[in-house]
């Protein structure tokens, strides 16, 4: 078995032929970076933040106080490393965008057999997010239809739109007319009974079409969802973003003038991105184009790092780690929710585990991580790919 899915918007890696029996051959017209990048950002998500906690309760101080704050969400306005993971993700589905679709085209398929696969991919990704939000439990009042991987297949598929019938000009237009307008609409729109330009959890554009058109309930704040109606189309910015990044990486430049470039992209988005928010604050619950622009900053500046160390220098062993989950990130993703690793790691350590004092709660962590992990080896293995 090849794959377990077939239903790529993030593709991982393409199905095995016969022909690629070889793993090393498998991978090696990948840009290797790409699936690194989506390793370090699941990782995070699948342990890594855990690690983080329990190492600020482990030993308390100014170092792990910071680092235990930065790996929480802000509650509204504000930036913190850890409002940077579902960004990076829907950057990295951009990323990917030009160098997919390009190949599906280039192998012979027709635009209409393109098209009907981006629509499978769009329903099987907002399926499987409605799985993860309870769907099995038929308890339907309750369900939250919004989600990460709605989210995900909603940015997937309307970036894949423009990708396929516009030259990079236009996706540049997309990009900034989508942020210019959501800055607009969220300024100058009235919301009934607060008035314009009012950005707080309860008065603001988003939040109010939400709470009339979108069931509850919500995450993560009372008054709207954060990856609601209004605030996905910003959203898909961001996954134009990483389209216009990858389109960058398949120019004849050298690597080095890529990984230069991308680093002045970086730059100048991240400085963009500040200065206004003193006018469109940081707000990831909203997706603020302020927020667009200083996380793509960063995720442009964390791929010319790994596009430069692994693909231009070639250093590439230290990111199999990464690797291992970035080819099955959204197996993990589900898998971590609707399974419990910690029963199985509790097989391997409850015979020692309670005496290990105040290192528990890490190595506890850790190796909840690591029972993740080898179940994504193992899987990398035997060539398994959940592709989405």
């Amino acid at each position: 078995m090849s794959a377990v899915l077939n239903a790529g918007g993030i593709p991982s890696a393409s199905p095995v032929t016969p022909q690629q029996k070889d793993r090393g051959s498998f991978l090696s017209k990948r840009v290797a970076s790409i699936d690194a990048l989506r390793g370090f950002d699941m990782f995070w998500i699948t342990g890594g933040e855990e690690i983080i906690h329990a190492l600020h309760k482990m030993s308390p101080g100014p170092t792990t106080d910071l680092l235990n704050v930065e790996f929480q969400h802000v509650s509204w306005a504000g930036f913190h490393f850890y409002d940077l993971i579902f960004p990076l993700f829907l950057f990295v589905v951009g990323l990917v965008l030009p160098f997919s679709l390009s190949r599906h085209l280039e192998e012979g398929s027709q635009r209409g057999q393109v098209y009907r696969r981006v629509i499978r991919r769009l329903a099987v990704l907002f399926v499987l997010g409605l799985v993860y939000n309870g769907l099995l439990d038929f308890n339907f009042h309750n369900l939250r239809i919004a989600g990460v991987l709605q989210r995900i297949a909603l940015c997937y598929f309307f970036s894949a739109l423009i990708v396929m019938n516009t030259k990079v000009r236009g996706q540049v237009a997309f990009f900034v007319g989508i942020l210019l307008t959501y800055w607009l609409v969220m300024k100058l729109v009235p919301v009934p009974g607060v008035g314009a330009g009012v950005i707080t959890p309860d008065g603001n554009l988003a939040s109010f079409i939400d709470r009339h058109l979108l069931p509850r309930p919500y995450c993560c704040f009372a008054q709207g969802d954060n990856e609601g109606i209004l605030s996905t189309f910003p959203a898909i910015a961001t996954t134009l973003l990483g389209v216009l990044a990858g389109q960058w990486l398949r120019t004849r430049r050298t690597p080095d003038q890529k990984t230069l470039g991308l680093v002045l992209a970086g730059v100048v988005s991240l400085g963009i991105g500040y200065l206004w928010s003193f006018n469109f604050p940081f707000i990831k619950n909203v997706w603020t184009s302020s927020f667009v622009l200083f996380a793509g900053g960063w995720s442009l500046l964390l791929l010319a790092l790994f596009y430069w160390i692994i693909d231009v220098k070639g250093y590439r062993r230290w990111a199999f780690f990464f690797t291992v989950i970035g080819v099955n990130a959204i197996t993990i993703y589900l898998a971590s929710h609707l399974f419990d690793f910690g029963t199985i790691t509790t097989i391997f350590v409850h015979g020692f585990i309670n005496h290990l004092g105040a290192v528990q709660p890490l190595f506890w962590a850790v190796s909840v991580l690591m029972t993740q992990w080898l179940f994504l080896y193992f899987l990398y293995r035997q060539r398994i790919f959940l592709k989405v």
